[in-house]
């Protein structure tokens, strides 16, 4: 019996590979945009915590110093938060170029397996017709015999 053999086996070993390599990269770009995101969420909690404190400040015994230490505080928090907004807006925009060549990757990997699929049902068409043929060849041997030479049951 023939096997199948698809002739661009080794690029869709390569784009296997590529969408591997695509997957990591996606997978690496999210955990840094969660990571960045964490430290998003500790600056805010840092402000909060400096506001609290200012507010406690201005409540009691002013202590001028205390005061404006917390608002030095809380305008180097306000600053580091923008800081790390944008950080954070660099990383959602490597995410979506990272998913999009994802995306592309995956779109050939796909559409080589479609190939291949194709090549193997002409395959077994081909197959298929080789196989009728041998029959019609081996029945018509039979048929066309001479009535002599055949042998009765």
């Amino acid at each position: 019996m023939a096997k199948f053999v698809y002739k661009m086996q080794n690029i869709l070993e390569l784009k296997y590979k590529l969408e591997e390599q695509a997957k990591s990269e996606y997978s690496q770009a999210m955990s840094e945009l969660r990571e960045e995101e964490k430290k998003l969420d500790t600056l805010n909690a840092r402000k909060n915590e400096y506001q609290a404190g200012l507010k406690e400040a201005r409540s009691g015994k002013l202590i001028l110093g205390e005061i404006r230490r917390y608002e030095q505080s809380i305008y180097t928090m306000e600053i580091m938060i923008e800081n790390q907004v944008e950080t954070i807006e660099h990383c959602k925009q490597l995410v979506e170029h990272r998913r999009e060549k994802l995306n592309e990757v995956m779109m050939e990997r796909k559409m080589h397996e479609k190939m291949k699929e194709k090549q193997f049902e002409l395959f077994l068409a081909e197959l298929n017709e080789a196989e009728k043929k041998e029959i019609d060849e081996l029945v018509s041997f039979q048929y066309n015999k001479p009535a002599d030479s055949r042998e009765e049951f």
